[in-house]
């Protein structure tokens, strides 16, 4: 898609699963990449294969749950680039495995988890945000789950930092309504990755790649999505002749 060529990508917690085929799949078609992860090995890695593609990537090591992490990344950022086109808020965690009841739930993980999956995309967009007003364009797409739209027995605390993930994305967007800023939220749906296995040990039952999940992403970042706002999207069941 030639509307991506140059433009700039940040990725959250893009060292591996859907973070990094997001980041190899906006590599592949001419964007350049901002990314950050915690684990430097494996963000070197996706960093050095991104690379091959011939575009300019930005790889920080940082811990997006923390307000100083936040800053440094974006500042390196934007200082590298000259501004952020597309932000992707992937990185979360699941919180202690196998997931217990929320009777049982430690107080330390649950606020662990909230943190770094609605903290942080808050703290990312709050910082990240404000340029793309001064430009009046710009794409936020958040990651959600399916665990984030129906309560499930099971999924503590992960699932209720979705929840709330889900309605600071439409809060939010009813905030830049009538900008060219637009923020949506993407289910990836079940995937084969390490997360996946932690939540569910022993699936018996055939798993999405997350590459195979990248077209929604890629048409939010296009030009073609730039007056789709506020919307909640199924990343497996995406289809993008039937967007209206």
């Amino acid at each position: 898609m030639e509307t991506l060529k140059n433009k700039i990508v940040m990725i959250t917690g893009a060292s591996k699963g859907l973070g990094k085929a997001l980041a190899l799949e906006f590599a592949s078609k001419g964007a350049h990449l901002a990314i950050c992860a915690r684990h430097e090995e494996e963000l070197l890695k996706v960093k050095e294969e991104a690379h091959a593609f011939g575009i300019k990537v930005l790889a920080v090591t940082a811990d997006v749950a923390e307000s100083r992490d936040v800053e440094r990344f974006t500042a390196l950022a934007e200082d590298y680039f000259g501004r952020i086109d597309v932000l992707i808020n992937n990185a979360s965690i699941l919180g202690p495995g196998p997931i217990p009841n929320l009777l049982d739930y430690p107080e330390e993980d649950y606020v662990q988890v909230l943190r770094v999956n609605a903290v942080s995309p808050f703290l990312v967009t709050k910082r990240v945000l404000p340029g793309m007003l001064q430009r009046n364009n710009g794409s936020i797409i958040n990651v959600t789950s399916e665990a984030g739209h129906t309560g499930y027995a099971g999924w503590g605390a992960y699932g209720i930092s979705k929840f709330a993930l889900e309605g600071m994305t439409e809060t939010w967007a009813d905030e830049v309504s009538g900008t060219r800023v637009r923020i949506n939220t993407v289910d990836p749906g079940e995937m084969n990755t390490g997360m996946h296995e932690l939540a569910v040990p022993h699936c018996d039952y055939e798993l999405a790649d997350p590459k195979d999940t990248v077209p929604v992403f890629v048409y939010l970042a296009s030009d073609a999505s730039q007056f789709v706002n506020g919307r909640r999207f199924e990343a497996q069941n995406f289809k993008e002749e039937e967007v209206l």
